[in-house]
């Protein structure tokens, strides 16, 4: 019953409490509806005030925006309109000056059909007058060639010949004119520059031989050297390639040879021996191989010494060592390192004198002759020797052909092939310098003798100054005054090239014309 009661009291309680829960949360939910309700109301009217305002807002920008358009529009318009009338003016001032140019040519068109009536006017009157002047002038010719006796064409021929033979001669006066102040002003300078440059370089000039003297202490000793039964001079003869010649000159003894290293070997050999006083043909070989040794010193030494006295480097030490050698060579009577040095010198002066390469002109200069020191080892002259030993040992083109043309063997090219060229003449021509055989000097003498009589319209020459100069003269009546100057030309080229000297020959070709008459 308890438990019933207690069963039902829970049901009442909770249907009470679900009412009550119910009636109190319909309460609840009425009021949040009401202020929902009335908070989205404030929001709708909140809404609707700033659409109002939002809305009057671009409507204000809409009527600035329409304004600012039509205020643009009409400043544009404006701007138009103004840049229309000042277009239209421009038009209007082009079409006035059109007007005035067409009335302008116009004018103009009518003054030239006038002046072109007036003009043909006076090519139709010309038109008559040369027609009458050119039957004058044919009348005036067909009388003239009537008087004269000859056509108008050989007229002409006539005084084209006449012309021609006046323009000939006076050509050939202003070309004499010309080679003349031309080679005057010129041989002038050149010799102002070799002078210069011999002033310059003033060396000493030794005549060499092809023999040594060597003096002795005393008498006795030419019997040492000779040896018993002449061994030791045997020895000596063949170590060193020499003669020794011992004959009654006292206190003196002679060593001959062509060679001059192997003479001065032979020399030193020699002086040794007589100094050391041990003399016999062991002795001997060991002297002569020491004297070789010292003499390849000496030959290095020179030429590392010409090297330096001429400012000049970059050679080959094999080309120096030949260079050297020719310290013990000589060429009439030259000693041909000193000349290879002057030359070296007189090039590289006048070089600089006239602006041409001065090293170049020096280098060539020094190994110019340098074929002279193997020329008797191997064939050939001593050009195309001297060319093929600086083509061996890398010397430049330009040196190589400075050495061929030294001696016209080929034509020159350049400058310092020339400048070696006048420089080895001056080095040779030096009073002292050389000297020459009395044969080869009348050889010369006949040779430059036979050239110049070997031309037509030669009467006589002679050689002068010592071969310096050849003088021809020649037949008045075969040889014209402009021949003469050819004669002159023809027989200095044939002598180049027929002939070898120092220096350079003058040839002087002389036209006298005689006229005799006896007074009654």
């Amino acid at each position: 019953m308890t438990w019933l009661w207690i069963l039902l009291s829970l049901i009442v309680g909770a249907g009470v409490g679900a009412f009550g829960g119910y009636t109190y949360r319909k309460q609840g939910t009425e009021k949040k509806i009401g202020r929902t309700e009335e908070y989205a109301k404030h929001l709708y009217d909140d809404a609707v005030r700033k659409a109002d305002e939002y809305k009057k807002e671009k409507i204000l920008e809409a009527k600035e925006e329409i304004l600012k358009e039509k205020a643009e529009s009409d400043r544009e318009k404006a701007e138009n309109d103004k840049e229309m009338r000042e277009r239209r003016a421009e038009i209007q001032r082009n079409e006035r000056r059109l007007i005035q140019r067409e009335e302008t040519l116009d004018k103009k068109a009518d003054n030239l059909e006038a002046r072109e009536d007036s003009l043909n006017k006076r090519a139709a009157e010309i038109q008559k007058m040369e027609e009458a002047a050119q039957a004058l002038h044919d009348k005036q010719q067909g009388e003239l060639e009537r008087i004269a006796a000859m056509s108008q064409d050989e007229a002409k021929q006539l005084i084209m010949e006449r012309v021609q033979k006046e323009a000939f001669h006076d050509a050939a006066a202003e070309v004499r004119n010309i080679e003349a102040r031309a080679k005057e002003e010129g041989e002038k300078k050149a010799r102002n520059i070799i002078a210069l440059a011999i002033q310059r370089c003033a060396a000493d000039h030794v005549a060499e031989t092809t023999v040594s003297v060597i003096n002795l202490p005393n008498d006795d000793m030419k019997g040492r050297i000779i040896g018993r039964e002449g061994r030791n001079i045997r020895a000596l003869e063949a170590a060193t390639g020499v003669d020794l010649i011992i004959d009654d000159t006292p206190e003196a003894i002679i060593v001959s040879a062509f060679d001059p290293v192997r003479r001065e070997i032979a020399r030193l050999a020699v002086e040794h021996l007589i100094m050391d006083g041990r003399i016999h043909p062991a002795r001997i070989e060991e002297t002569v191989e020491k004297a070789r040794k010292e003499v390849d010193q000496q030959i290095r030494e020179a030429g590392d010494n010409a090297l330096f006295e001429t400012g000049i480097n970059g050679v080959h030490h094999e080309l120096v060592k030949v260079l050297g050698r020719l310290k013990y060579r000589t060429s009439y009577g030259q000693n041909v390192l000193k000349h290879s040095i002057e030359v070296s010198h007189l090039a590289g002066l006048m070089a600089a004198e006239i602006g041409a390469d001065v090293q170049l002109a020096k280098r060539a200069g020094l190994l110019h002759d340098i074929g002279k020191a193997v020329d008797h080892e191997a064939e050939g002259t001593h050009v195309t020797l001297g060319a093929e030993l600086a083509r061996k040992y890398h010397e430049s083109p330009d040196v190589i052909h400075c050495i061929l043309a030294h001696h016209n063997d080929i034509e020159p090219q350049t400058v310092e092939a020339v400048l070696v060229q006048a420089a080895d003449a001056i080095s040779a021509a030096r009073p002292g310098a050389r000297r020459e055989s009395l044969e080869n000097y009348i050889k010369r003498l006949e040779k430059l003798e036979e050239i110049a009589t070997s031309f037509d319209g030669v009467e006589k020459c002679y050689a002068l100054q010592s071969g310096r100069e050849v003088r021809i003269m020649v037949k008045p009546e075969d040889i014209s005054d402009d021949g003469t100057r050819i004669l002159a030309r023809e027989v200095a080229k044939r002598i180049e090239k027929e002939m070898e000297y120092p220096g350079q020959i003058r040839v002087n070709v002389i036209r006298e014309t005689r006229a005799t008459d006896y007074a009654k």
